[in-house]
C-alpha cells in the first residue's frame, strides 16, 4: 500500500506505516482500527512490549481474553491497524486528513473478506469509517453522538456489525478507569458476537 498525496497535514508524512500482512487475511473475523500509528515505526504491530502493544494486550487481558503476545491477538480472528497511517504531529487530526486517509483504510479492508466486526478505537476511527460511508452508501453509519451514549446500540455497515469504542493504546488507557471498563466490554462483546455468528 503506497500513499501519492501530499496534501494530508497534522501528520509525520516520513513515518508512513501499514500493518503487516503476513497472516491469513481470510481468517480475519475482527478488525481493530485505532486512531494512528506511533512516532517510532518499531513499536507498532510489534511483538516488543512497546507502550502500544502493552496496552493493546492489557486491553485484551481485561476483557477475558487470555493473550501474552500480538500473535495471540492475531491467533483469536483479530487484525490490528490504524485509521491513518503516518503518526501525527499534534494531539488533533484534522477531518480533512482523516478524509482523506479513509480512502486508503477503504482500500486496505477490502483485504479481509470474511470479517465480521469493525471496531472503531476512538473518534479519529469513527470519522474515518464515516467517511467510507458515506462514499459507499450516501451517508454515516456512527450518528454524532458521545461514544458512551451509543456504545451499546447495534450499527451495521453492509453485514459488517460496528462497535464504537474508545482508543485502547497509549499512557492514559492505564489512567481512565471507566474507559478502559468499557474497552474490555466492547472487545468481549465483539469477540462474542463473532463466535455466535460462526454457530
Amino acid at each position: 500500500m503506497v500513499c501519492n498525496n501530499s496534501s494530508c497535514s497534522g501528520i509525520e508524512k516520513s513515518g508512513f506505516l501499514t500493518p503487516k500482512w503476513d497472516i491469513d487475511c481470510n481468517k480475519v473475523k475482527i478488525i481493530m482500527i485505532s486512531e494512528a500509528p506511533p512516532m517510532e515505526s518499531s513499536a507498532y504491530f510489534s511483538e516488543d512490549k512497546t507502550d502500544y502493544m502493552i496496552t493493546t494486550i492489557q486491553a485484551f487481558n481485561d476483557a477475558g481474553l487470555n493473550v501474552k503476545s500480538l500473535q495471540d491477538i492475531i491467533s483469536l480472528g483479530f487484525q490490528i491497524t490504524t485509521a491513518i497511517k503516518c503518526p501525527k504531529i499534534d494531539y488533533s487530526i484534522p477531518s480533512s486528513t482523516i478524509k482523506i486517509c479513509s480512502e486508503l483504510l477503504e482500500s486496505e479492508l477490502k483485504l479481509y473478506q470474511n470479517a465480521k466486526v469493525y471496531m472503531l478505537m476512538g473518534d479519529v476511527a469513527i470519522s474515518a469509517i464515516n467517511n467510507i460511508a458515506r462514499r459507499q452508501i450516501g451517508k454515516r453509519v456512527i450518528p454524532n453522538n458521545s461514544t458512551y451514549k451509543i456504545r451499546n446500540e447495534e450499527f451495521m455497515f453492509g453485514d459488517i456489525r460496528i462497535f464504537p469504542s474508545y482508543l485502547q493504546t497509549g499512557k492514559n488507557y492505564l489512567i481512565e478507569k471507566s474507559k478502559r471498563s468499557m474497552i474490555a466490554d466492547d472487545i468481549n462483546r465483539a469477540f462474542n458476537y463473532v463466535s455466535q455468528k460462526g454457530k
